[in-house]
């Protein structure tokens, strides 16, 4: 690839910037200045800017613990994305796996890969996604059943069987009711939709697991961590 392509895409600096740097001798290439943007790189070289060395990293992975009030985009100019908060990326073009709703916290990774991201989302190959929840109201075993027959949301949607576990209901007048969904789609607001269809208001919501990839019960929400290669071969052996 180019060398001021390799240099963006390890978020040096734009490409303006980065022809300005390289004409002034500031990168060289196996200790030897260059001043040709167009320079062809294989990636084997030892590449610095200023002395610092700059490694190529062709895909990153991570594992966030999403937190509310953050949207799942690569970037927006009014509010915090999810990719906002991988502060020590090293590539300038990564994106969320999937989308979670703002106000819904849990699992969510964060890559540049685009084949694993698509087969990951891809109706085709049902990834399971469980999320645990708490529902204003008494989730029954009647609710139960209808989440596994495939439950007819409005006109538009009919949601494919879904399992529903109830953990715990509190008594009444005001029962809470917690539980956890698995589903194999990713339709907007699906489980919140799932729920009103049933005449419930889910209070909130959290994604523990996709496939076989499952949050880290260490990462507090906001925080994350790059994915193990034991993960990231895990994903890609389940697709």
């Amino acid at each position: 690839m180019r060398l001021d392509k390799y240099l963006a895409d390890m978020s040096v600096g734009t490409r303006k910037e980065l022809k300005e740097m390289i004409r002034k001798g500031r990168v060289l290439v196996d200790g030897v200045p260059v001043k040709d943007p167009g320079t062809a790189i294989t990636g084997a070289e030892e590449v610095t800017v200023d002395g610092a060395k700059i490694a190529y990293t062709a895909f990153e992975y991570y594992m966030l613990n999403k937190p509310a009030g953050v949207i799942s985009a690569s970037e927006d100019s009014r509010q915090t994305t999810v990719v906002d908060l991988i502060e020590d990326r090293k590539r300038k073009d990564l994106f969320p796996v999937g989308r979670l709703d703002k106000d819904t916290v849990g699992l969510l990774m964060i890559t540049n890969d685009g084949d694993l991201s698509h087969r990951l989302l891809s109706p085709r190959f049902h990834v399971d996604k469980v999320y645990y929840a708490r529902i204003a109201g008494a989730v029954t075993e009647s609710d139960v059943k209808a989440f596994a027959d495939g439950l007819k949301i409005d006109d538009t949607l009919t949601a494919l069987p879904a399992k529903l576990e109830i953990l715990s209901v509190t008594a009444a007048p005001d029962p809470v009711s917690e539980i956890e969904v698995t589903i194999r789609e990713g339709k907007f607001h699906q489980i919140k939709r799932m729920f009103a269809a049933r005449g419930m208001e889910v209070l909130y919501l959290k994604r523990l697991s996709m496939g076989p990839l499952v949050l880290d019960p260490g990462l507090q929400e906001g925080e994350y961590r790059p994915l193990t290669e034991e993960e990231i071969s895990a994903l890609n052996d389940f697709l």
